[in-house]
């Protein structure tokens, strides 16, 4: 019997000692660590030996188990492999992208004996992990509710954020919110509650200070599809972090569930991190797109290209036939493959005449994109045309005729929210689309989640607070600087981005005389076209700017290219600056944008990238006055460096 008792004792604390996975990064200088202790999953990432993710919770909730307490790690499948994955995109940052790093399954069970995995998969700057859930063993179910996560991210004090708050559903324009459309704040306290009290959007941008070193970590998610809803993260909450927020039950009117499901066996969405001691490795991540895959095939070649839009300056009267004629017309001077035709052309030019306008624009060498209500029945946006998107009858009936006009896109707004019903609509839009060759940019909408992958036609989204904040408001048309030198770093460094218009109009009116001015200068509006990245980009041009503008200027908005093989970060910092440079085929173009109120003189190196000339601020010698933009030789000293100088609220391109 003491034998027995023995044996036991020897046992127990096999079992009941935490356990420590380590996934290392190729580079070795990113480790996670995974530890059961106490029953609790956690994790933790080191960088450069610097702990800078503290041990955050890992589990869920669901309707058939708990995986929050009481958790084991196995031994088995917690091995570490090497896996590389090599693709192509044909509209984000890069082309070809070769993802090299580390990946391990963790398997956990419960004191039920229920069983999940955790999948990470780690980069030199990247952290991606994932929930699998199998079938279980002693359960006939088939399928699950996820009803919340544990998922957290806890920071080391002293944190500063660069964060987005969450609103509250049914606010804003006719309840259309939340649309990812909030005011960003840079540096502010990682303990100071959301503006809101709803916490915060995706993705999310912290600074770190650790032995007076600064660390940059940016959270997000990346593969949601129809299979779960989309998330936020909460407020800070003392000794937990930011933990994984679900949608909040006023979104799409009410209607639908809060919660995800899905069959059995299945997966979540991965949570993202990327990690550095500078922001090149932000602006240059690729783990939205490395962990997921394509899920359809596109049926026909879809092509980048520029788009003009009447809306943004000349507003909801311009949708008109003689208006429509004019962007047409400007576009075909311009070179451009698009013209948006906006809000209300179902009734103010006539879905009669649409194929009219389809055929003079194709004489012109220009392609319509048509905008869209995704329904209205989750807000009250009135805008036409309505009730087309919302079903796959009357979606299938709309998009046979568009394609009969020769359309090549849309843009659908107004969406309801994160919840699984939305994040469904949006997949079923992009397929069925896609089968009558259409591309698709959202609006008034979620951010996209690896989507520019996983859907071959997804072009864009808007979800920031974009170009047309710039003409409701003075304010904003103030705060463009600022949120165009943010976005490098946080919205557009994970997924496409519509911000909707390089902005040529001195003045936000049509006759370029009245209401409030553009408070940035030509050279900073030409360089957001680099800055800004989406394949489809829109150029606010006006039909006025072809007598306005410098012939110089005009022949460089001719030739703006819109997809890249390579982006690099040079320099910046959020809300302030940035430098970055992008390869379009085998050329390099880089470009600058200063938000400060004050000249920058920065150097940078340009040896390998073949630079000879610059776009930049014309200056009065006498009055300092910025007048438009010039072409000038670009001239590096003996060693390739170029000394240039951003003005206030002015930018630069070096090609």
């Amino acid at each position: 019997m003491k034998k027995l008792v023995l044996s036991m004792m020897l046992l127990a604390p096999a079992f009941m000692v935490a356990k420590d996975v380590k996934i290392t990064s190729p580079n070795e200088k990113l480790v996670v660590t995974v530890n059961d202790d106490g029953g609790k999953l956690t994790y933790s990432a080191t960088y450069e030996g610097k702990l800078v993710v503290l041990p955050s919770a890992l589990g869920f909730k669901s309707n058939i188990a708990d995986f929050t307490k009481d958790l084991n790690i196995l031994n088995d499948n917690s091995g570490q492999k090497a896996k590389t994955m090599k693709y192509s995109l044909r509209q984000a940052k890069a082309s070809d992208i070769v993802a090299n790093g580390s990946s391990a399954i963790i398997s956990v069970e419960n004191k039920k004996e229920q069983r999940m995995d955790v999948e990470f998969f780690v980069k030199d700057n990247d952290i991606a992990f994932r929930y699998f859930i199998p079938e279980q063993k002693r359960s006939h179910a088939k399928c699950i509710v996820i009803e919340s996560e544990t998922t957290s991210f806890l920071l080391p004090d002293g944190t500063t954020t660069f964060i987005c708050p969450q609103i509250h559903p049914g606010t804003g324009f006719e309840r259309t919110k939340p649309s990812y459309e909030e005011e960003y704040v840079p540096d502010d306290a990682m303990n100071k509650p959301s503006r809101f009290h709803q916490g915060y959007t995706f993705p999310c941008l912290f600074k770190e200070t650790i032995d007076n070193a600064p660390y940059w970590v940016l959270i997000s998610e990346t593969g949601v599809t129809g299979d779960y809803c989309g998330s936020h993260i909460s407020d800070f909450k003392a000794g937990q972090g930011y933990t994984i927020a679900f949608p909040q039950q006023g979104e799409n009117n009410g209607f639908g569930s809060t919660t995800a499901s899905f069959s059995l066996p299945g997966k979540t969405p991965w949570r993202t991190i990327t990690i550095g001691s500078s922001l090149k490795p932000i602006v240059e991540t690729t783990i939205p797109y490395d962990v997921v895959e394509q899920l359809y095939k596109p049926s026909t070649n879809y092509k980048a290209g520029r788009y003009t839009w009447s809306w943004l300056i000349w507003q909801d009267n311009s949708m008109n036939w003689d208006d429509q004629i004019q962007f047409i017309d400007l576009a075909g001077k311009m070179g451009y493959e698009y013209i948006l035709v906006d809000a209300l052309w179902d009734t103010q030019v006539g879905r009669d005449r649409m194929p009219a306008l389809a055929k003079y624009a194709q004489s012109k060498g220009v392609s319509l994109l048509l905008w869209y209500n995704s329904n209205g029945k989750w807000n009250d946006a009135p805008q036409g045309p309505r009730n087309c998107m919302d079903n796959s009858i009357a979606r299938d009936r709309e998009m046979a005729w568009m394609k009969s006009l020769g359309v090549k896109g849309i843009k659908v707004d107004f969406f309801g929210g994160d919840k699984q019903e939305t994040m469904k609509l949006y997949e079923d839009i992009l397929f069925d689309a896609n089968r009558y060759g259409i591309q698709v940019i959202f609006h008034g909408c979620t951010l996209p989640r690896g989507w520019e992958k996983m859907y071959p036609n997804f072009v864009s989204s808007e979800a920031v607070l974009a170009s047309e904040n710039v003409f409701f408001s003075e304010h904003h048309a103030k705060q463009e600087g600022f949120e165009l030198t943010m976005h490098p770093f946080c919205r557009n460094a994970v997924a496409s981005m519509d911000w909707g218009g390089v902005i040529m109009n001195k003045f936000l009116s049509r006759d370029n005389k009245s209401r409030h001015k553009r408070y940035t200068t030509d050279a900073f509006e030409i360089a957001t076209a680099f800055t800004n990245q989406a394949a489809v980009q829109c150029v606010a041009i006006q039909p006025n700017n072809l007598n306005e503008l410098p012939q110089q200027e005009i022949d460089f908005l001719k030739q703006l290219p819109t997809t890249w093989e390579e982006t690099r970060f040079i320099d910046g910092y959020p809300g302030k600056y940035v430098v970055m440079a992008r390869r379009h085929g085998d050329k390099w173009y880089v470009a600058g944008l200063n938000a400060t109120k004050e000249p920058m003189q920065l150097t940078i190196d340009t040896k390998e990238l073949g630079l000879t000339q610059q776009l930049t601020d014309q200056v009065d010698k006498k009055t300092k006055e910025v007048k438009n933009a010039e072409i000038l030789p670009l001239k590096p000293n003996k060693k390739g460096l170029v000394k240039f100088t951003m003005q206030p609220n002015g930018g630069i391109v070096m090609f």
